[in-house]
């Protein structure tokens, strides 16, 4: 019984697997973010530009 409880003690997997899914998050937070951004200002861009070539 001492065997089992010291192994479920030193167990990690759990715990690595918890910082990978936290990692991912973070990732996914940073490029939503910055894929949010970049798709305001290219929108911006294009208006910019499709007035510039329709007041033509």
């Amino acid at each position: 019984m001492k065997k089992l409880f010291s192994k479920i003690r030193n167990n990690e997997s759990g715990a690595t697997a918890i910082e990978y899914g936290l990692i991912a998050a973070l990732i996914a937070v940073v490029l939503i973010s910055s894929l949010t951004t970049l798709g305001t200002n290219m929108g911006t861009r294009f208006n910019s530009i499709g007035s510039s070539v329709g007041s033509r």
